[in-house]
């Protein structure tokens, strides 16, 4: 049986940040591992 697109989209789990472990808030098609934080820091 197919399931629906938009509930296979949103029972996804959250994607979370590999360094910090917060929940990554992305837009679609975003392939970023980390969280905006901790990629601000890599750029200092």
């Amino acid at each position: 049986m197919l399931q629906n697109p938009v509930e296979f989209f949103r029972e996804l789990p959250k994607k979370i940040c590999a360094e910090c472990g917060q929940i990554i808030v992305e837009q679609a098609e975003s392939y970023l591992m980390e969280c905006d934080r901790c990629l601000s820091k890599r750029a200092e």
